[in-house]
């Protein structure tokens, strides 16, 4: 559910996994894939994960239940901010509008916020993954018109350290997705309209919507925010 390869979620979950926290918090968890991976690379190690797509919680328990992992984690279908601290180990991807204002509202991003809030969750030492959006290079009209239709939505990564260092927190890891992984993650769009056009033929009366989502979705990429638009990772450690 992010641009995130395969080397680089090994590397998120080891920075977590290799402390052999007693909890790990997912705020926002969705199907709680990094949560559950920490949790299988770190046997004593038990988590909690809050989101409020209670279609995503359901695959996630059903996902925990397929590796074992039930026993050891609770997936709540609940506002991310009732995860209660301490937690030595806290995983937080795409999810900092849990503090800050609607999305529908179409503000900059809390980056502030969020950090406080996720300080405020683990103890001096304890260990952050925090993975969130931003400008790889200035925004431009065409990068920004998909989005939010501004240029101040995201901070780019200078500043987005700068927040990190005045929240209490020391990057130990700091990762940014490539443009490969923008595009393996944006492709799963088009190969979902794809597998549907197969599946239901030209004639379905929603076909030509779907066309136009599948168009809409490859212009707002290619034509704008991609190589613009970045996500980077950062391993944290509570000082």
């Amino acid at each position: 559910m992010t641009p995130l390869s395969e080397a680089r979620a090994d590397r998120l979950v080891g920075f977590l996994a290799e402390a052999d926290p007693a909890t790990v918090y997912d705020v926002g968890c969705g199907w709680a894939e990094l949560l559950l991976r920490v949790l299988a690379a770190s046997p004593s190690s038990r988590g909690r994960g809050a989101d409020l797509d209670a279609v995503a919680i359901d695959r996630a328990r059903s996902e925990a239940q397929r590796r074992g992992l039930e026993t050891r984690v609770e997936l709540v279908n609940s506002d991310a901010r009732e995860l209660a601290g301490p937690a030595d180990a806290v995983l937080c991807i795409g999810s900092s509008q849990v503090w800050g204002p609607p999305v529908e509202d179409a503000q900059p991003l809390d980056y502030a916020a969020a950090l406080s809030a996720l300080r405020a969750l683990v103890p001096q030492g304890g260990r952050v993954v925090y993975g969130e959006g931003i400008w790889s290079r200035p925004p431009t009209a065409a990068a920004i018109a998909p989005l939010a239709g501004r240029d101040d939505e995201f901070a780019g990564l200078p500043a987005l350290l700068e927040l990190v260092a005045a929240a209490g927190f020391m990057p130990v890891q700091v990762h940014e997705a490539s443009v490969d992984e923008w595009d393996v993650f944006e492709s799963g769009y088009a190969a979902r309209y794809a597998h549907w056009l197969t599946e239901h033929g030209p004639d379905h009366p929603d076909a030509d919507d779907v066309r136009t989502r599948a168009g809409r979705q490859r212009a707002a990429y290619f034509d704008g925010y991609r190589g613009v638009l970045g996500m980077a990772y950062l391993c944290l450690v509570a000082v």
